[in-house]
């Protein structure tokens, strides 16, 4: 085996995950449907499809994403709820307060999914080994959340590796990887048991006869850079699976972004610009906002399949506007795989600074950008956010509803502000 450069350092990076979240969080305010097969479902009809399914109905088979009628041919007695936001909204506040008791740098991923990194409160703070401050997070959760709520907890040097150890012993599972017993973890895994390998990154990887995680390892930077992903993604890829973070653009400023998941799958390409564009113009407001200019952009997708796929790109000067935003993201997305179908994506900004726009240029372009760009700005804050927006959002602006956001306040305040 060649060298293959682990990443040695302990591992700080804690990924926690709630068991079939929406499920137990009803089964734990609802004594009577413990310990039976339930779902949760956005909305109860013919055709609806189960969004979350307990232990007890996926034992049975019932899998996420089967139609109703499926689960009900396999289970007679399965029982399917409407989901019930508020209620998932306060279990997410109060697993992030459980989190920032920890660690000041918290990432939440999802509704029921969070990473701690331990690094900046290692020498005085948690200086106990972090198995046991996971144990003590378990304890910590079934008495401030629910007595039969679950969470699965990985610890690893990086996202990725704290990601897979999570998925190691489900439900309720505890599981440190390190540089110590990484090889013995991807023997025993199958490359689509990695985050975001799923059957459309695998068909690439088997392609260059990389069947296994143990040949993904082995697989020198230039071959998966230049022959799997032909792109950057594979040179990112050789170092997350040796245990280096690759899955956190940390820039002096931060990072603003917005996101999207689709009611209805689609491949359309004029469904995915208009809403990219729409996306592009809640970014830039909120660049605008915090009185920032960015100079990278990063666009991602998830598939249907489960794999995952994103650009990204740091340009050679800032940009605040809106189609500025949209002229580098959709440059972007057009460089997805031909033929896939989208059920989420987002754009991030990043490489941010303070902006120098307010300084008048000797170039009438770029005066007249900004001067563009502050009325549009005026005109939506005193009658109504995005009252004005470019034609090819309009598509967008129908399809994707703004939502409290689950990060900071600043931009939601802003919304009711402008509202």
């Amino acid at each position: 085996m060649p060298n293959i450069n682990l990443n040695t350092e302990e591992p700080l990076i804690m990924h926690i995950d709630l068991n079939s979240a929406f499920a137990t969080i009803e089964q734990q305010s609802r004594p009577s449907l413990r310990n039976k097969p339930i779902g949760v479902t956005n909305r109860i009809s013919k055709n609806c499809c189960v969004i979350a399914a307990s232990y007890q109905a996926k034992r049975l088979g019932i899998k996420v994403g089967m139609p109703l009628s499926e689960a009900k041919r396999i289970a007679p007695g399965f029982i399917i709820l409407e989901s019930d936001p508020a209620k998932y909204h306060y279990i997410y506040q109060k697993l992030i307060a459980i989190m920032k008791k920890y660690s000041p740098d918290i990432k939440m991923k999802s509704i029921d999914e969070g990473i701690i990194d331990f690094h900046s409160t290692r020498s005085n703070i948690n200086t106990n080994p972090l198995e046991i401050i996971g144990y003590e997070i378990k304890n910590t959760i079934k008495r401030e959340i629910g007595s039969i709520v679950t969470v699965n907890i990985g610890i690893g040097p990086n996202q990725f590796l704290a990601k897979v150890a999570a998925s190691l012993h489900k439900p309720d599972g505890m599981d440190i990887i390190n540089h110590r017993n990484l090889l013995n973890v991807y023997q025993s895994l199958k490359l689509t048991d990695l985050p975001g390998i799923a059957e459309h990154y695998q068909a690439r990887l088997n392609a260059s006869n990389i069947f296994s995680p143990i040949d993904f390892l082995n697989a020198t930077s230039d071959t998966l850079k230049r022959t799997v992903f032909n792109s950057i993604i594979g040179e990112d890829w050789y170092y997350r699976l040796r245990g280096f973070e690759m899955d956190n653009i940390q820039t002096k400023l931060g990072q603003v972004g917005r996101q999207w998941v689709l009611n209805k799958p689609t491949g359309e390409n004029n469904v995915l610009t208009s809403a990219l564009q729409y996306l592009c113009q809640t970014t830039g407001k909120k660049l605008r906002y915090e009185n920032v200019d960015a100079r990278g952009v990063l666009v991602w997708l998830n598939l249907v399949g489960g794999e995952g796929w994103y650009q990204r790109k740091m340009f050679k000067t800032s940009f605040y506007s809106d189609y500025d935003i949209y002229r580098r993201a959709v440059y972007l997305l057009n460089q997805r795989p031909a033929g896939t179908t989208v059920q989420a994506m987002g754009i991030t900004c990043y490489g941010l600074s303070k902006t120098n726009r307010h300084q008048i240029s000797l170039f009438d372009e770029i005066n007249k950008t900004e001067r563009l760009t502050d009325a549009i700005d005026i005109i939506n804050e005193n009658y109504g956010v995005f009252k004005i927006l470019s034609a090819n959002s309009l598509m967008g602006d129908k399809l994707i509803k703004q939502k409290i956001p689950f990060g900071g306040t600043e931009y939601f305040q802003l919304l009711i502000s402008s509202s």
